[in-house]
């Protein structure tokens, strides 16, 4: 048991349907929070330069090995 209990839940059901926070909900509004939030799901990107680095060099020694 996590401790809530089922009139526990309704209540909190009840606060929740009271506050209605999804009509507070805004997201960013300044262009520099816009920026920012644009940027939540970038997970780095670091694989796919290495994946375009491997890409080069395999062509360069495709290269190098096609003139020898």
């Amino acid at each position: 048991m996590n401790g809530w209990t089922l009139e526990r839940k309704q209540r909190q059901a009840e606060l929740i349907r009271q506050w209605q926070p999804w009509q507070h909900s805004t997201g960013a509004r300044t262009i520099e929070g816009k920026a920012k939030v644009s940027r939540n799901a970038f997970k780095g990107g670091l694989r796919a330069i290495l994946k375009d680095a491997a890409k080069y060099l395999r062509e360069q020694k495709q290269l190098i090995d096609n003139l020898g």
